[in-house]
C-alpha cells in the first residue's frame, strides 16, 4: 500500500554520528515553535521553503544506506522540532519499524499537552513506534527558559515525566551556555529534576558553540548572542561533574 503522507523536509544527512547511538540517518523536519536565542539552524524554524516528500518517499531512499547503519545505529529524525509533524512522524517511524530499523526522535517536547485528548492519542502512537528520544532540556528554570526560547517550559518538563512515566527510552541533552546555563544552581537543580526520571540512558552536555551566526548573517536574522564567547574545557568539566556525566 502506497503511503502518501507528506512531511515538510529541510534536508537529509546519511552518515550522522552524533544523532543517537550509530551511524544514523538523518531526516531534518521544517518547523519549530521555539526560538531559542542559540538555534544554529534558523533555517528551519518556519515552514518556508520547505520541501515536500512522502513516507514512501523517505523509506526508499533511507533503505539505499541501510548497510551503513542497520548493525548498531538506526534513523533520526531531527528538525526544526518534529513533533510539529507528529502525524507525518508516527507513519514515517511506524513504516521503519516494519523493516526493524532503529528510530530516534530529537525533541524538546515544546508541543507536548497533557490536557489535550486528541493530541494525547497521536503521542500514545507515536511512542509505540520510536525507540529513543533525544530530549532537549533547554533550561530548566521557566523564567529564563522563556528569555532563552520565548516560550514557557512547562511543556518540556511534562513531556519528560510523560516519557519516564512510560518507560520509554531517553538521552538528555543540555547546551552549555556561558552566564545562562552555565549556572551551579540552575545545573544542580537540572540534575534533582533528571534524576527523577526512569530510563535516561544518557546525559549530554552540548557547549554552546557559533557555527551558526553565519546562517543568521546569510537570513538577515539578527544574532542575539553574539559576543557569548563558547565555555572553557574547565567549565565544561565543572558542568559535567554537577550532572554527574
Amino acid at each position: 500500500m502506497v503511503n502518501k503522507m507528506i512531511g515538510k523536509i529541510h534536508s537529509f544527512y546519511a552518515g550522522g554520528t552524533v544523532d543517537g547511538p550509530g551511524i544514523r540517518y538523518v531526516i531534518f523536519l521544517k518547523g519549530c515553535p521555539l526560538r531559542c536565542l542559540y538555534c544554529h539552524n534558523p533555517d528551519t524554524q518556519t515552514f518556508e521553503n520547505a520541501k515536500e516528500y512522502s513516507v514512501d518517499d523517505i523509506i526508499q531512499d533511507a533503505l539505499k544506506y541501510k548497510g551503513y547503519y542497520a548493525n548498531s545505529g538506526g534513523v533520526t529524525v531531527t528538525g526544526g522540532e518534529p513533533l510539529l509533524q507528529i502525524d507525518f512522524l508516527i507513519e514515517l517511524f511506524k513504516k521503519l519499524k516494519s523493516y526493524n530499523i532503529h528510530t530516534a526522535c530529537d525533541t524538546s517536547g515544546a508541543t507536548f499537552d497533557k490536557f489535550n485528548k486528541e493530541l494525547m492519542d497521536k503521542f500514545d502512537e507515536l511512542i509505540k513506534y520510536t525507540d529513543l528520544f533525544l530530549l532537549d532540556i533547554k533550561h530548566i528554570n521557566n523564567e529564563e527558559h522563556i528569555k532563552l526560547t520565548g516560550k514557557p517550559n512547562k511543556n518540556i518538563l511534562d513531556f519528560a515525566k510523560y516519557l519516564s512515566d512510560k518507560n520509554k527510552h531517553m538521552w538528555i541533552r543540555h547546551v552549555l551556555i556561558p552566564n545562562i546555563t552555565l549556572n551551579d544552581e540552575y545545573l544542580i537543580e537540572t540534575k534533582k529534576f533528571i534524576d527523577n526520571l526512569n530510563n535516561v540512558d544518557k546525559i549530554e552536555i552540548l557547549p554552546y558553540h557559533t557555527m551558526g551566526i553565519v546562517k543568521y548573517e546569510k537570513l538577515g536574522i539578527p544574532y542575539k548572542l553574539k559576543g557569548v564567547n563558547p565555555p572553557t574545557k574547565e567549565e565544561i568539566k565543572h558542568a559535567k561533574q554537577l550532572l554527574g556525566v
